[in-house]
Formats: structure tokens, sequence, C-alpha cells
């Protein structure tokens, strides 16, 4: 097989982010690089990102603000390439770009724009791209060996930048976990992260009445709690504040929902109920929450007529549920609705500085398909710009 190879100084599986990054800082130190991806495009989630702008970093980028297995993993690589170093890059090319909230990083125009600058970035550095090209078998001997279905190749180095499982239909697989596992590496179980959540019973009634409604709300999980706003749907809940904290949530788990988190719910109440007694609930509701979701509340209640009527007994009750609404999701949206994995390979048998599997040289493991996993917001990007920087500084 190797004899009729074409050979390489490193072959990359997965012409995403991750991938395009590590083929470019390898190619411009010279490299002869191979960029696979079984896509008939380069960067197809890239293109569908951010609204199809294309969140491609944030501003406030801090080791914090990712889950691993290891914790300290990520460090290294968001220190030596950061958010600073990619935006110089967007500028170079010229790609106008905002901030929207919370320090995330969109193109003015199109996601398009971010996949142009990363292919013109390949053809400078000198990398050869296949694309629609399926991989057959690997095997490694004195080196890397693909056999594929437009041709075989070999290379010293290989990098899976494949990504994980989120997405299906942009052709998400588990190959980068297969090659792993052949080659001794462990998994972290992958499971979907920044996804919508299921809801049951009374819970589904209630969102399907307000589904299309979203508010300002702190979602709490586990460690983690998020403050932004929350959307009902048919099937239960999702927006920026579910989707953070899906990644944190395990089947069984609760979730804690502040309705109201700029306000006292019991003192708002109270007050309401002595300077405004002949009022409804759900007027007094109106004030602080959307006008369906206010009615829905006091309707779940039926706490009718004049808030007068009401005894602060009561009153507390619903100050609590509206600062303490336990949901118990099913189960998440899955996979298909999945923006990332949460997951992936180890991180224990791969270097923190260059992302090479320590007992297997030449192997590196870059972007979604580690078990490194940003928030919502640019963070996962630009964790596939810094590994893949890294694994092509050390190639």
């Amino acid at each position: 097989m190797t004899s009729r190879a074409q050979t390489f100084d490193a072959i990359i599986v997965g012409a995403g982010a991750a991938g395009m990054m590590c083929a470019i800082a390898a190619g411009q130190r010279g490299k002869s690089v191979l960029l696979l991806d079984r896509a008939e495009r380069a960067g197809a989630k890239i293109l569908i990102s951010g609204g199809g702008r294309c969140n491609f970093t944030n501003l406030d980028v801090t080791p914090e603000r990712f889950l691993s297995g290891n914790p300290h993993f990520c460090k290294s690589a968001l220190s030596r390439y950061t958010q600073h170093d990619f935006i110089a890059m967007v500028e170079r090319h010229r790609i106008a770009y905002h901030e929207k909230t919370l320090g995330q990083l969109f193109c003015d125009g199109s996601a398009r724009e971010i996949v142009a600058m990363l292919l013109e970035e390949c053809a400078a550095a000198g990398v050869v791209i296949r694309l629609g090209c399926r991989i057959n078998e690997v095997a490694r001997a004195d080196r890397f060996n693909l056999e594929t279905d437009r041709g075989v190749f070999a290379a010293p180095v290989l990098v899976l930048a494949s990504g994980g499982l989120s997405i299906p239909k942009m052709g998400a697989t588990g190959f980068a976990y297969d090659i792993s596992r052949r080659f001794g590496l462990a998994i972290v179980e992958p499971r979907p992260g920044l996804v919508p959540m299921r809801v049951e019973g009374e819970t589904l009634k209630l969102c399907r009445t307000l589904s299309g409604v979203s508010v300002d709300a702190q979602v709490a999980c586990a460690s983690a709690d998020f403050r932004e706003n929350i959307l009902f749907t048919h099937r239960g809940l999702s927006g920026p504040a579910i989707l953070q904290i899906s990644s944190y949530w395990r089947a069984g788990d609760s979730l804690s929902i502040d309705l109201i988190p700029d306000h006292d719910a019991d003192r708002f109440l109270l007050d309401r109920k002595r300077s405004r007694p002949r009022a409804e609930l759900k007027t007094i509701l109106a004030e602080v929450l959307p006008n369906r979701l206010a009615e829905a509340i006091a309707e779940s209640g039926s706490y009718h007529g004049p808030i007068a009527n009401l005894p602060d007994r009561r009153i507390l009750e619903i100050a609590a549920r509206l600062k303490r609404w336990r949901v118990r999701p099913s189960e998440s949206e899955g996979w298909e609705k999945a923006e990332v994995t949460v997951g992936g390979i180890d991180t224990d048998g791969l270097s923190s500085r260059t992302m090479e599997a320590r007992e297997v040289p030449g192997l590196f493991c870059i972007g979604e398909a580690v078990d490194v996993t940003g928030w919502l917001g640019g963070y996962n990007f630009q964790w596939a710009w810094s590994s893949g920087w890294c694994a092509g500084q050390a190639i």
C-alpha cells in the first residue's frame, strides 16, 4: 500500500474550523499538508453558525468558560492563540464584524467570508484539499496510511479534526472516536450540548400554551447558572440560557429557574397588594413578565379576582414559584438539535501544549473531537482556532 501512496508531512482529517486552522499553521511553517473531508464543501458548520453570520469568537474568552474532565487542559492553547490573534486575521482580510451581546463577535455580512478567508490562507500556505473524500482504512507502521476513494495517502502525522456527533445532517460521525480508540485513547462518553430541552406532563402543557414566548431568566443546574433569555416551545424550553445550562445537565437533574431575576418577588408582590389591592394577579405580574406568561401563571393557580383577596401565604407561594420554578426535563432534543458535543477524546491522553497523543507519536486530536466544550457565544470556535493552531505549530 505505501509504495503507491502520495506522501505528505501531515494529513488532517476534517476541513472544519479546527482542521483548516491546523492546516494553515502547519503549511505556513513549510510543511506539506493534505486536508481531507468527506463533505463536498469545507467549513459546513461554519456556514450555518450564528444564523449564517458566524459567531467566530468572543472578546471574553477565559478557561473557566469551557467544560472538560480536566478543566486546566484548555489553558495552554487558549493563551498561545487567543481571540485577539483570530480577530487580527479577520481584520487583515477586511471582514467587517460587530459585537452583538456578551462579547460575541459576528460577521456584518456572511459566514461565507470566514470560510473564504480560511481557504485563502490554506491556498497561500500550499495546503492540498480533497473534499468528497471517504476514508476506507487507516493503518500505521512507520507512518500513517490512509486508503480512500480518492487514492492512498501517507504521512508521519495524522490529525483528527473531524468533530463530534452534533448535527448529523451536516455529516457528523464518530470517526475521530473510532480512530482514537483503535490507537488506545480513551473516550469520555459524548452527549449533546447547547441543546433545547424537552419536558412532559403539566409542564409540557404550559410550554405549549406559551410557545414562542421569551423571557429574561436565571437558570441553574448542578454547579452552573446562566442569565439570558429562555424560550417556551411546543416541546419544552430553549433559548440561550437553556442551551447554556444543557451542557451541564444530566438525565434526572432538575433546573431551577428564576423568572424575575431583577426583583425580590416577596417584596414586589406584597408591595403591590398594598399599593394596588384591586388589581388582579395577572395584571401585577405583567409589570415584570410577558403578558401571556403572567396570565398562564395566574391561571395555573386559579388566582382570580383582586390581589387583596389573596392571603400573604398564597402570595409567598407564588413568589417562590417565580424565583425557584423547578423543571425536570425528560430529555434533551438530542444530536439533531445540539450545537456541540460534550465529551469526546479524553484529554488525559493528550499534550495540552501540542494536542499530540502521549502514547502515539504523530497522532494529534483537535477541536470538537476533544473533551473540551465551550459556552454558547463563540467559545467553541475559539477552541477550534486555538487547538488547531497549537497542533499546526507542533507538526
